[in-house]
């Protein structure tokens, strides 16, 4: 079906504003940063949980469908955002998941994310493996010492790695695919809603040590998504507004207000030399984007979702069907954002002008300190 006059002028003000950002993003062909390595979930992933035995995975159809390469386990239609902000900082490649990595190209990066992640180590448990955070940063130390073989001496290595950009965004499916998972996980009898939060922000806390620890100086804290307005949220409550969704949303916002905090700390650190923390506001970001492109579709995901038995669907039904208005939806599946909502957030988050997005300055500001 031929796309519509509106959409195609859509489309092709999106291409603009791409390479109007792109020809920004770089001086002298070469990336403002010298790396980027990225930490997180499922928001972030791109291959990572391809061959985990998990029903955490996207490496197949419609996931993909707008992508050059087809389905690749990005959690989308398209790119994700760290796609695009990539692009921004001017790197003339997607940043390669940990499971692929290898060679001189992990001296540009490497993505640690995966699917059902989370702070703590038994989240995602009931979907099959994931590589939680800890794992993450393991993966991590390996990288770091495979990169100070490759430039020979500690210092060098330190030098290097002080300038590039780190992206930290988890804690998501410690409320989706934990808390709020009571026939699963313990945790929402064991702790309060105002206990919880404290208790990943406490753990949080120290695995941002821990990279610190390995050389990162420059972070991008990355705050969760609005789990109460997402697709999945709302067919699991019922009818916006209820006490359900209103649960959800103010437990996750206390998150949210509490990696604000966090930021303001680390980055008041005395004992966290030439280090500088930003957070990055998920949530508002994608609220202002969908006004700004004229209320996109937020209440209902692009493509037919997979039912189980047991909760509403949070991903794509394995070559199911998907919306022809790709562009004109928030959300792909459940909870992850399509390609247009992906360029939208990254674009805010990366030129933000309101410290109620990007605080206490945006991802420009940052890799250029």
């Amino acid at each position: 079906m031929a796309a519509s006059d509106d959409d195609q002028l859509q489309a092709l003000w999106w291409m603009l504003l791409l390479l109007v950002l792109l020809q920004g993003g770089c001086a002298n062909g070469k990336p403002l940063v010298p790396c980027l390595f990225v930490f997180g979930d499922s928001s972030f992933d791109n291959g990572n949980n391809n061959n985990l035995l998990t029903e955490a995975k996207s490496n197949y159809p419609p996931y993909g469908i707008d992508f050059p390469l087809g389905p690749t386990g990005r959690f989308s239609n398209g790119r994700n955002s760290m796609d695009f902000i990539a692009q921004f900082l001017g790197f003339d490649h997607y940043i390669p998941p940990f499971a692929n990595a290898k060679g001189p190209e992990i001296l540009q990066g490497v993505n640690y994310a995966s699917g059902a992640a989370g702070i703590r180590d038994e989240t995602g448990q009931h979907q099959g493996d994931r590589i939680s955070m800890n794992r993450q940063l393991k993966n991590h130390q390996t990288t770091v010492s495979e990169i100070n073989q490759r430039l020979g001496n500690d210092i060098s290595t330190t030098v290097y790695l002080n300038k590039c950009l780190y992206f930290v965004s988890i804690g998501q499916n410690d409320y989706l695919n934990n808390y709020f998972l009571p026939e699963f996980y313990p945790t929402s009898r064991l702790y309060t809603q105002l206990q919880y939060p404290l208790l990943l922000i406490q753990q949080l806390s120290q695995q941002l040590m821990s990279l610190y620890n390995y050389g990162a100086k420059k972070f991008v804290v990355v705050g969760p998504i609005a789990l109460a307005s997402t697709p999945f949220e709302h067919v699991s409550c019922g009818l916006i507004g209820s006490p359900c969704l209103d649960n959800i949303y103010n437990a996750v916002e206390l998150f949210n207000d509490l990696l604000k905090s966090l930021v303001d700390q680390l980055n008041n650190n005395v004992n966290l030399e030439f280090s500088t923390f930003i957070f990055i506001n998920t949530s508002g970001l994608l609220m202002s984007s969908s006004s700004a492109r004229g209320s996109m579709v937020t209440d209902f995901s692009c493509c037919e979702m997979w039912p189980t038995g047991l909760a509403p669907a949070v991903q794509c039904k394995p070559f199911g069907k998907s919306c022809s208005t790709r562009s004109e939806y928030m959300f792909w599946d459940g909870v992850h954002p399509t390609e247009a909502a992906n360029l939208a957030y990254a674009e805010g988050a990366y030129n933000a002008y309101s410290p109620s997005h990007a605080y206490p300055f945006n991802i420009s500001h940052l890799a250029q300190l």
